[in-house]
């Protein structure tokens, strides 16, 4: 492994919807990008190795893997790890404070405490922050106790109740008896004042967090299959969703690889339209419609300068996502290199986000939320830029580096955004030579997917047009009603991939390694709970309640999932935890409790 990293399946999340962390049954921090979530990292070893830096506080010694226990505090988003052994318990309570608007306190705060119950144990701690790619050392001095580390307009403090002043990147010791307690306070300033908060206050304020949790999660209206999965994926959603904006991320991780050793190692700390439209309709169907118009106002904001081309990703700004950056010394997770910062999907022209962003805002519509003028008229010009440009090929929703096709699901998908246009003019004002345009293309669009599209020796939708291929995205077609749900081509399209792609309950996204890139990947975690939906919405309830627990399972101890897993072995692979494994986990519960009636 890279330095001490653990295995992707071992870290916890924990955040503040401004930036993010993970944290290692050890009890190390080694990942955090401050002050945000896209920033560049302040601990990286999880793929920069040793040199990228860590924030370590847990037992001294070796502990046995079987002797750790992880749990979030029930509803909340603070995480408890437990080392057990046959004289004493070492208990680690970590976790960001959410709410700091109106109050005297830092942007991002981090608060650790460790306690020990029976004999006396050794803990370790070490402090080790890093400035950005280069991996430098910050710069550091002590003030009565207080570490400041800082680098340009970036300050980051450190305040314990240890017996000796902390210094950078060293390991400390201390003995911990029977009741004593260790805490360490993290605080980050980013071209802004460094408030210095005192244990005891940095303390409650997390107690404070966690009752707000609480009260979020108690209110999620849901009560069906796999509730518990279903309130950790909508609160690590909220995790992945940066606050000041409303921006979601796929993931707050980078270049974690699909295949260990392979080349396919993207950064994820982006906003997709895509991810945000699915966003919405998971938070609606469970009461939260804040967060639901949250999306799409951020969504609509942040396209304002392109429109009416839609974006394939965006900053968490709303700006355009940079380019790629390529840092040499970086060894990558596991020797998985290129390290990327930045990704080139920008570029992309991504026909199927159309159709997700006015299924979004049909969802909204139909949950009773009148879309206001102007945000009518920007989803206007996207409804109008599908019904132009469905024709032509795009790059298609897994962002494929090669020349542009004619992927199916991208007109599956282009028809539905047309679809749901003409339903919301059904109830907001919209011209008739408009909606007559709409009309004529969708029915344009739907008589030539369904012809050019379809393989009928199977039957079954296939990749791309003049290809016999599947695609794990063609499970979704029922779900567009381009046709009956149960018809042949629907039912066959959702056994053909279920048969062909499928490997146990893990289904790849296409023919492992036909993409472009060399080498292959693990099979694609949103694609299985995409068929848990096929199944349910064409009338196999059964197999899809027997899939969904199986799914359940492959969630690791926290219930956090990857982008992909090695169907083989198990192990987790690509960028974690994913955003959008946890809400088509939320749409698949969602689906079986429809199906149940």
């Amino acid at each position: 492994m890279t330095g001490d990293a653990h295995p992707i399946a071992d870290y916890g999340l924990i955040g503040d919807t401004r930036t993010t962390a993970l944290s290692s049954p050890r009890g190390s921090i080694d990942w955090l990008c401050a002050p945000r979530l896209d920033s560049e990292p302040l601990f990286g070893r999880l793929i920069g190795g040793p040199a990228a830096g860590c924030f370590a506080l847990g037992p001294a010694e070796p502990v046995h893997p079987g002797t750790i226990r992880r749990r979030y505090l029930p509803g909340t988003a603070t995480l408890e790890t437990t080392w057990a052994s046959d004289r004493s318990r070492l208990i680690l309570t970590e976790g960001f404070v959410a709410n700091v608007t109106g109050t005297l306190l830092p942007t991002n705060l981090l608060v650790r405490r460790i306690v020990c119950h029976g004999s006396p144990v050794s803990v370790r701690l070490q402090f080790d922050p890093r400035g950005g790619l280069d991996r430098r050392p910050l710069r550091s001095e002590s003030r009565s106790g207080l570490l400041v580390c800082s680098q340009g307009g970036l300050a980051v403090s450190l305040r314990t109740d240890a017996p000796v002043d902390v210094r950078p990147g060293l390991h400390h010791e201390f003995v911990l008896g029977d009741a004593e307690t260790l805490t360490a306070v993290l605080a980050i300033a980013d071209h802004e004042p460094l408030i210095d908060v005192s244990v005891a206050h940095a303390w409650s304020a997390l107690c404070d967090t966690d009752h707000w949790w609480r009260s979020w999660s108690t209110d999620l209206a849901y009560d069906g299959p796999g509730r518990d999965q279903v309130v950790r994926s909508l609160i690590t959603l909220r995790l992945l969703t940066y606050s000041p904006s409303g921006a979601p991320i796929a993931a707050p991780t980078t270049s974690l690889p699909e295949a260990i050793g392979g080349e396919r190692n993207w950064d994820y700390r982006y906003a997709w339209p895509r991810d945000a439209s699915i966003g919405i309709a998971a938070f609606l169907a469970v009461g939260k419609h804040d967060e639901a118009r949250s999306f799409l106002y951020w969504l609509l904001h942040a396209s304002r300068l392109q429109r009416p081309r839609l974006p394939a990703l965006l900053t968490i700004d709303g700006r355009p996502a940079p380019g790629e950056r390529e840092p040499v010394a970086w060894p990558g997770y596991r020797g998985s290199r290129p390290v990327r910062f930045g990704n080139a999907a920008r570029h992309q022209h991504q026909l199927d986000g159309y159709g997700w962003v006015l299924d979004g805002a049909w969802q909204l519509v139909r949950a009773g939320h009148r879309l206001y003028g102007e945000t009518w008229r920007a989803l206007s010009s996207f409804a109008d830029f599908a019904a132009t440009h469905w024709q032509e090929p795009d790059a298609g929703i897994w962002e494929v580096r090669g020349e542009p096709r004619h992927y199916v699901h991208s007109k599956l998908m282009a028809w539905m955004g047309i679809d749901r246009a003409l339903r919301i003019a059904a109830t907001h004002r919209t011209s008739k030579r408009r909606q007559r345009q709409w009309s004529e293309a969708r029915t344009a669009l739907g008589r030539e997917v369904t012809t050019r599209g379809v393989d009928t020796n199977r039957p079954s939708f296939v990749r791309a047009y003049d290809d016999t291929e599947l695609d794990g995205a063609l499970l979704l077609a029922p779900l567009t009603q381009i046709l009956e749900p149960r018809s042949p081509i629907m039912v066959g399209t959702i056994d053909a991939v279920r048969r062909e792609l499928s490997e146990g309950p893990f289904v790849y996204r296409y023919p492992p390694g036909h993409d472009g890139l060399a080498g292959g990947e693990g099979a694609f975690l949103p694609c299985s709970f995409w068929l848990v939906q096929g199944l349910a919405v064409t009338g196999r309830r059964r197999d899809a309640e027997d899939l969904f627990a199986e799914l359940i399972d492959a969630g690791n101890d926290l219930g956090l999932y990857p982008e992909e897993v090695d169907p083989v072995s198990g192990d987790y692979l690509g960028n974690y935890p994913q955003a959008l494994t946890h809400a088509t986990l939320v749409q698949a519960a969602l689906s079986l409790l429809d199906a149940r009636g």
